[in-house]
């Protein structure tokens, strides 16, 4: 019973650092933390829409979380299938949110009315 209080404990840790972090993001703040767009050459970067990534990556980490608190309810009542289907949906929104994210160019910013005269 020991091991699965501790294995409910480092879970929980995990997750609320997730909500620390999703809150922290959802302020349009921590894109430093974002390794595919940290790594971006500067001028890539400003072709994205720092807030909307952000606020993006916010919202996928509370979900996150909440599986992970599905993951510890399964473990304290013994009811597996609540583990399963927390880690299941976390992979789910984990793979949904990659598809979301490289598709269809969601976060580029759309040129202003300004810059879109001056190229016709």
């Amino acid at each position: 019973m020991g091991e699965m209080n501790l294995a409910a404990m480092i879970i929980g840790g995990v997750a609320l650092l997730l909500v620390l972090l999703g809150l922290y993001m959802l302020q349009g703040k921590g894109m430093f933390l974002i390794a595919g767009y940290n790594t971006m050459p500067r001028e890539e970067q400003k072709k994205y829409d720092s807030l909307a990534v952000a606020r993006f990556i916010g919202k996928l980490l509370l979900v996150l979380a909440f599986c992970m608190i599905l993951w510890i309810a399964g473990i304290w009542s013994g009811e597996s299938w609540m583990l399963y289907i927390g880690v299941a949906l976390f992979l789910v929104c984990i793979g949904a949110a990659l598809m979301y994210m490289n598709t269809g160019g969601r976060f580029l910013k759309q040129p202003s009315i300004k810059e879109h005269k001056k190229n016709k």
